[in-house]
């Protein structure tokens, strides 16, 4: 009999589950992905019941049902923090204990309720760290049997941040930074004060960065003033924030804006508004100090455990620009990061953190192979699936009984310019699509990131693309001398594509500067002549594969862009539906789902049918 362990993550934001079984991801999926709201915080019932069918094992044969962190704990810290702080906050005070007083204190039979609902089993409940299922998550999937474990990110119960040590089938938490000093969330009250959402909108703000100006006296009067006032960074990279500019201790908001704003000299900006100059600084700033933040960490890491290797969760482990400058430092021989680095990716490290710590398995390791299965780990779909939304909508199609000749055709056509959703095989876990639930383009085309945005993804223009380079071709494109299959890593576009830029550049005006031709790959290549390259691997994902090598034989580039098959505020399409909707209410030119190509000027159903099933929302 197989044994099974089903891992979860709830209540918070970015609900999953996955389950592991005999040692093996077998699978794991946001919720998200099928009720379609967009981070959705609920019981992952549906992704339970996902995980439970792709695996084949019933809820009484599970070894346990393990939750990814401690309410008690995190209860405690609750109290201590609004004791510590009192009288003020309470107003936060008298919103959040009813909730706890009334739900989450009863965890345990909250969980129960809700797994009954899906299945019933006799099943052991057990509640590692929320850290400890992040450095789970990160140490037992990676291709190392010995690395140092570095997980960053708001907040578990009462850690921000942990160094561990990762050996065999054991992971050592060896130093921990506590609540409220927390990378995480000083890079969130920046994300909030440039008007972006918290716990969605750091990847904004991490993609605004590079369009401040280094070399401007604002800029470094704002690094000044964060390093002197807002948060003293210690030499082992742990750090202290000066409370007195936050209000998430126990307020409604992320920071004191009165005084950020005397400090800083410009208000908090509204969300929507213009992207002046001041916020940009204040972006790349802010960058900065946590790229300082990080590496620094890294070093205390290396020194304490003295590993070849390094491995990293947490949601500051998505920031794929530090990850850059700290893979360009040389300090480790190799860095993996797991890519559900945020709550959902504790679902998977809590099954695994039940696999081999509560129950003392053992792992087996390839060294350079990792046991995520590219991400591929949502469900897939058949081609009868794709016949009934063919019927349901009379969509004119074509089907390809030869792979091959589909592939030339979709490359043709993504060289001459159109905007192609793909859809293949199993749901990518974790926040990037990776090829199966993608968005496809050209990146020679300097019009490209412009139509996409504004036209496909409806969201702000400066928001950047990630380049799909087939794995053995990134060395001529960038500076990168290792496979990058989870799009976690910003490195350097190769000079010999570079293309020389105004010397009042910096000056232009963003859009300026966003639209000017900086390499022969212009879609993808950041203002910094930097990307955040995913490489395409055929062992992984062979037909993607096929269709990047294919436009590599039609046009000698073998590389393409890949964004997230979604528009904004919608989480990633999941379905042959999810997908036929996304391609109708849109401006991309045509989908193909398994073997099956729509173009959307032969669709009988006009698109705006599909639009007034439901708008837009914003994220």
């Amino acid at each position: 009999m197989p044994k099974a362990i089903l891992g979860i993550s709830a209540f918070y934001h970015d609900s999953a589950a996955a389950i592991i079984v005999d040692g093996e991801i077998i699978a794991a999926a946001q919720e998200e992905r099928f009720t379609r709201k967009k981070h959705d915080p609920s019981f992952p019932a549906h992704a339970v019941k996902y995980v439970l069918d792709e695996s084949g094992i019933d809820c009484e044969d599970l070894m346990a049902v393990v939750f990814y962190d401690k309410p008690f704990l995190k209860f405690e810290r609750l109290l201590e923090t609004y004791h510590a702080f009192s009288p003020k906050g309470i107003g936060s005070f008298l919103m959040a204990i009813p909730v706890w007083i009334k739900e989450k204190l009863f965890m345990k039979k909250l969980l129960r309720e809700e797994l009954a609902k899906v299945c019933k089993g006799n099943y052991r409940l057990l509640f590692p760290e929320h850290h400890l299922s992040h450095a789970a998550s990160a140490f037992y999937p990676s291709p190392f049997d010995d690395a140092a474990i570095l997980t960053i990110d708001g907040v578990g119960e009462w850690a921000t941040t942990t160094i561990c040590h990762g050996v065999e089938n054991r992971i050592e938490i060896i130093k921990e930074l506590n609540f409220p000093h927390s990378l995480g969330l000083l890079y969130s009250a920046f994300t909030y004060y440039t008007g972006f959402k918290v716990n969605s909108g750091e990847y904004k703000l991490m993609g605004l960065a590079p369009y401040g100006n280094f070399d401007s006296e604002q800029y470094r009067k704002f690094k000044d003033n964060i390093c002197n006032e807002i948060v003293d960074i210690r030499e082992d990279g742990s750090i202290l924030l000066n409370m007195q500019y936050f209000d998430f201790a126990t307020g409604f908001r992320m920071t004191n804006n009165n005084k950020w704003e005397k400090l800083f000299g410009i208000p908090p900006r509204k969300e929507e508004s213009e992207l002046t100059p001041d916020y940009m600084n204040m972006a790349l700033a802010i960058q900065h100090v946590t790229e300082e933040i990080i590496l620094k960490l890294a070093k205390t890491a290396k020194e304490i455990t003295n590993s070849k290797y390094l491995v990293m969760a947490g949601g500051v482990a998505l920031n794929s620009v530090a990850n850059g400058k700290l893979l360009e430092s040389g300090m480790f021989e190799d860095i993996w990061i797991q890519p559900a680095a945020g709550d959902a990716g504790g679902a998977l490290g809590a099954a695994y953190a039940g696999w081999h710590i509560y129950s003392g398995k053992k792992r087996k390791t390839i060294l350079s192979q990792d046991a995520m299965k590219g991400a591929y780990l949502g469900p897939a779909y058949s081609g009868n699936d794709i016949t009934k939304i063919i019927r349901k909508y009379n969509a004119e199609h074509e089907y390809y009984a030869d792979f091959k000749k589909l592939t030339e055709v979709v490359a043709k056509y993504i060289s001459e310019g159109k905007v192609v959703g793909w859809f293949q095989g199993r749901m990518e876990y974790g926040p990037r699509a990776l090829g199966n639930r993608s968005i496809l383009g050209d990146a020679r085309n300097p019009e490209m990131q412009k139509r996409l945005n504004l036209k496909i993804k409806y969201r702000e223009g400066f928001r950047p693309f990630a380049p799909a380079v087939l794995e053995e071709d990134t060395k001529e494109y960038f500076e990168m001398d290792r496979p990058s299959p989870y799009m976690l890593f910003v490195v350097p576009v190769q000079n010999d594509k570079r293309i020389s830029v105004p010397e009042d550049y910096k000056n232009m005006e963003l859009f300026d500067r966003l639209y000017y031709e900086r390499s022969d790959i212009p879609a993808v290549t950041h203002i910094d002549y930097s990307a955040r390259i995913q490489s395409v691997s055929h062992d992984t994902n062979p037909r993607y594969y096929d269709l990047v090598k294919e436009f590599k034989k039609q046009t000698g580039y073998g590389v393409v862009i890949n964004t997230s098959f979604n528009v904004r505020g919608e989480p990633i399409v999941c379905t042959p539906a999810d997908a036929f909707r996304c391609f109708m209410r849109t401006e991309m030119d045509y989908l193909v789902l398994g073997d099956f190509l729509f173009d959307k000027n032969k669709q009988q159903i006009p698109p705006e049918d599909f639009i007034r099933q439901g708008t837009f929302g914003t994220d």
